[in-house]
């Protein structure tokens, strides 16, 4: 009777054990995993502004594609909320940066935020343009024309602000502007040139727009537009966490740069394949080259963590 007492108590030792342990290595594991996760994810912030879209889906596709990241999340935002969003640590990175046109937004983050080195190796320019078949070359020409609109783009655009406070009175203009979404503007430019129409828009590049159109930005003698009249440089903005927390995404960011012609062949890729990460992938495919030095310094990075 004792010796049965000692065997039923010794098996339910040995069960309880036996729990103990699978229960320990399968938090173990699950820890290992979710850590795992962790590193293997990030958000990107992007507008629906077309170097917006191209750049942050090629830098999702070669984090996915080439550095086995499990999600990597392109959460479109309004240009005030994502910089809100990366100096909270909701979004991890924004890749479409215009100095000195978004310096409000850095300033009011900077104690929370990197800026990192702008990766648009090119000339910048935003101005209002016009087609070439209205043969004007200066703001002031604009009344001389048929125009009665000037196509714009998000009221949080910095040139959006300039145009109604500073380019309309200076000059007099009888042109009334009118805000449209990135795409629905580029969408009615497109349809208005298609109809030979009188009318002014904000242009800039890099853009595919400047190879698709004859347009001509208009000259802007008494300087109304201030420093957008400048260039400006094009980076990314990360959050302070970033190179702790995700140093192989950081480190692909770093080191990705493009020329005014690349990204304007990304665009144009883009648009041709009709899906932003398809077009992504054609592109890289087609220019290896490019992108394997920023995937190296990515991988040694990898290596190290």
């Amino acid at each position: 009777m004792a010796n049965r007492w000692f065997m039923k108590a010794g098996r339910k030792s040995w069960a309880l054990i036996f729990a103990l342990v699978v229960g320990i290595l399968f938090s173990a594991g699950c820890s290992a995993d979710s850590s795992e996760n962790a590193e293997n994810k990030v958000t990107i912030g992007i507008t629906d502004w077309d170097e917006s879209i191209a750049v942050s889906n090629l830098t999702q596709l070669l984090l996915k594609d080439e550095l086995g990241y499990d999600s990597v999340v392109l959460k479109t935002l309004d240009v005030a909320s994502l910089f809100e969003g990366v100096g909270s640590g909701d979004v991890d990175a924004f890749q479409a940066v215009r100095l000195p046109d978004h310096q409000e937004y850095i300033s009011a983050a900077q104690d929370e935020v990197e800026l990192l080195e702008p990766w648009f190796q090119g000339t910048t320019r935003i101005g209002i343009a016009v087609p070439g078949y209205m043969s004007i070359t200066s703001l002031p020409q604009l009344n001389q024309t048929g125009a009665t609109e000037i196509v714009g783009i998000e009221p949080e655009a910095a040139i959006s602000k300039k145009i109604p406070d500073k380019v309309i009175p200076t000059y007099h203009l009888e042109q009334e502007c009118v805000e449209w979404s990135a795409p629905a503007m580029l969408y009615e430019v497109g349809k208005r040139i298609s109809n030979r129409e009188e009318f002014a828009f904000i242009a800039w590049s890099p853009h595919w727009m400047n190879q698709r159109y004859d347009l001509v930005y208009l000259d802007d003698p008494e300087n109304a537009l201030g420093e957008l009249n400048g260039t400006s440089k094009i980076t990314t903005v990360v959050g302070n966490h970033l190179p702790n927390d995700d140093p192989v995404a950081y480190t692909l960011m770093k080191a990705l740069t493009l020329t005014e012609e690349q990204v304007d062949g990304l665009e144009e890729t883009i648009n041709v394949e009709g899906d932003p990460l398809l077009g992504a992938r054609t592109w890289v495919e087609n220019n290896r080259d490019i992108v394997v030095p920023w995937i190296d310094a990515a991988k040694q990075t990898q290596q190290k963590s």
